[in-house]
């Protein structure tokens, strides 16, 4: 039997499994937006045609931060701020791209969520936590790409929206108001402005950075969610055949929110992660991916909980 197909069938089993046993999926909150798993989608292409992408996204917030030191549940008992257990997020995003020619294209991406959240209401209380699991699709996202910029097309700009397609009245358990930051969707129609530049700095190696700025555009229900700038730079080696080694520096920076619903004290943050990941082709028109994200920067206002390690698997469609 063929080796080489042996190991495409085993890359393949793999990624369909990790996406299979992640059927419950996440919400993204601060995590989990930066990383570019797909740099076809993102613009870092020329060519015409469409390609589809899935992509599960996991990771566990427990680790209560102030600042840019972490804080214990006892020092956020005695600010009189809540005390939050644990947030487990799983992701499921789906997207399409599609390149009319090599200047223009247009993409959109829909997350399905599942988010399980716990909450004190009486610190340290192991029977007063009151929990929450929010299930649906989130706020749906419509981009078009021009990168006619230059002769090469290594330039171009995004823009696009973020329509209020997903929910936001879900309640804990007990029927108590969920926070509006962990809603599934923010209920504002958001304006997304972005641009990228890609290369080739050898024969072997290419690298990229892009940029995006999303700004609410209204209210809901008196919530503002902060406007945000997402900011990635990475490089990938293509010596090897079968398959493709990349590292990023993701660059999440969110204002606070605002609104007389709004957690306006403990929300805002600067979050820089380093991002080691591999894209393994299955055969020319499919794709398996896999990252890791890994925090080396955090600074939040107030108190926030935040992840140590965020994991990312996909398949990636050409037709």
């Amino acid at each position: 039997m063929n080796v080489k197909l042996n190991r495409q069938n085993a890359l393949a089993v793999l990624a369909i499994s990790t996406l299979a046993y992640a059927s419950p999926s996440l919400a993204c909150s601060s995590c989990g937006c930066t990383l570019n798993s797909d740099w076809t989608t993102q613009g870092i292409a020329t060519g015409t045609g469409t390609r589809f992408d899935i992509r599960f996204d996991y990771f566990k917030q427990n680790d209560y931060r102030s600042g840019t030191k972490s804080a214990s549940r006892a020092d956020v008992q005695a600010s009189g701020n809540e005390v939050q257990d644990t947030t487990i997020n799983r992701n499921l995003t789906l997207g399409i791209d599609h390149s009319f020619n090599q200047d223009w294209a247009i993409s959109a991406q829909l997350p399905i969520f599942s988010r399980s959240h716990g909450t004190y209401e009486n610190y340290p209380d192991q029977d007063s936590i009151i929990s929450s699991s929010s299930k649906g699709i989130g706020d749906l996202r419509i981009t078009g790409r021009y990168q006619g910029l230059s002769a090469d097309h290594s330039n171009g700009i995004t823009l696009g929206l973020k329509l209020p397609t997903g929910e936001t009245n879900d309640t804990f358990k007990n029927g108590a108001t969920l926070d509006r930051g962990l809603q599934l969707g923010t209920g504002t129609t958001d304006l997304l402005l972005g641009g990228y530049h890609f290369g080739n700095i050898n024969r072997d190696w290419d690298y990229f950075a892009q940029a995006t700025l999303q700004i609410a555009l209204n209210t809901h229900n008196e919530f503002r969610p902060g406007n945000g700038l997402n900011a990635s730079a990475g490089v990938r080696y293509m010596g090897f055949e079968t398959f493709i080694p990349q590292l990023q520096l993701n660059t999440r920076i969110e204002k606070r929110e605002s609104g007389a619903q709004a957690d306006i004290a403990n929300s805002g943050a600067t979050l820089l992660y380093i991002s080691p990941g591999i894209t393994a082709p299955i055969n020319k028109q499919l794709q398996a991916f896999g990252f890791l994200q890994v925090p080396i920067y955090q600074r939040v206002n107030g108190y926030q909980i935040e992840p140590d390690l965020l994991l990312s698997a996909g398949l990636r469609y050409s037709f």
